[in-house]
């Protein structure tokens, strides 16, 4: 690789880079798929990249981690990482979790009562 490579694929880059492919996976999941299930996989990508880029945002070349074990030194914030970042995106684990849990229920009530997880066998299904 050559060092102008080099110089734009960093870390950092690859994050963006990885957050955008995991973006464009889920939206094509969700849009392109006539199967609930798959839909409901590519809303978990979906999400995955939203965690990925907030997780991304927060992170500070050169700063550790913000608990602090030495008393009577000065303190420079700007060394430790903010991690109200993390805490969120902790929180949207749990909630993503919780909400794919609700979808799964949702799912096999669906197919109990209609027998297909297809979009289009199901529509074809209500309006009859």
């Amino acid at each position: 690789m050559t060092d102008e490579m080099e110089g734009i694929w960093n870390s950092g880059t690859a994050e963006y880079f990885l957050t955008i492919v995991l973006l464009l996976v889920g939206l094509y999941g969700i849009v392109a798929r006539q199967h609930f299930l798959r839909k409901l996989m590519a809303m978990n990508i979906l999400q995955v990249a939203v965690i990925v880029f907030f997780i991304a945002l927060s992170a500070k070349s050169g700063a550790t981690v913000p608990v602090v074990i030495e008393d009577g030194h000065e303190i420079n914030v700007a060394s430790y990482v903010n991690p109200l970042p993390h805490a969120l995106m902790l929180t949207a684990i749990v909630v993503s979790v919780s909400t794919t849990g609700v979808a799964l229920a949702l799912l096999i009530r669906i197919r109990r009562r209609y027998g297909t997880l297809s979009e289009t066998a199901l529509l074809a299904k209500l309006r009859e």
